[in-house]
């Protein structure tokens, strides 16, 4: 008996129902209880370790992998550790440790940087690496559909 079913490929639409979570299972991201995810492989959606873990796969196709850091997010590094003056924040904004804000990069790029410290009034230590770099992360993923079926973005 063939299985016509479509592979996924470089290309291909696909549709996932999705769970990432971290190594103490805490889920960072999912599907769950939303619309599932519909992209094309090679867009961007996904890093290049979650979507190497569905090439191959068909529609019905459950895959659940752990991605190390170097797979998933990378690692921490300490020259995306800032010092910053607190006059480059808006004078109303109430700054503390943990909060993420959105920074505009002089190319015209949205990147996030978690505040880590205010060491005195005037100075701020903001942490521009991934949020998740440094985790290894599980990722649970069953394709619903590929190619056509799929539909576009």
């Amino acid at each position: 008996m063939t299985d016509n079913k479509e592979k996924i490929a470089a290309g291909s639409n696909v549709l996932i129902d999705y769970t990432l979570a971290l190594e103490d299972g805490t889920v960072i991201e999912s599907t769950e209880g939303t619309d599932p995810l519909r992209f094309t492989m090679g867009d961007g959606s996904l890093i290049e370790g979650l979507e190497a873990a569905l090439i191959g796969l068909r529609a019905g196709d459950r895959q659940c992998v752990q991605l190390d850091p170097r797979e998933a997010f990378g690692f921490a590094d300490e020259t995306n550790v800032h010092l910053m003056s607190r006059d480059k924040f808006p004078a109303e904004m109430e700054l503390e440790p943990n909060l993420i804000i959105g920074f505009t990069t002089p190319s015209g790029e949205e990147i996030p940087g978690k505040i880590l410290e205010l060491p005195d009034e005037n100075l701020v230590v903001v942490d521009f690496n991934h949020p998740l770099a440094g985790h290894s992360i599980t990722f649970d993923v069953e394709v619903l559909a590929v190619g056509e079926q799929a539909g576009g973005k």
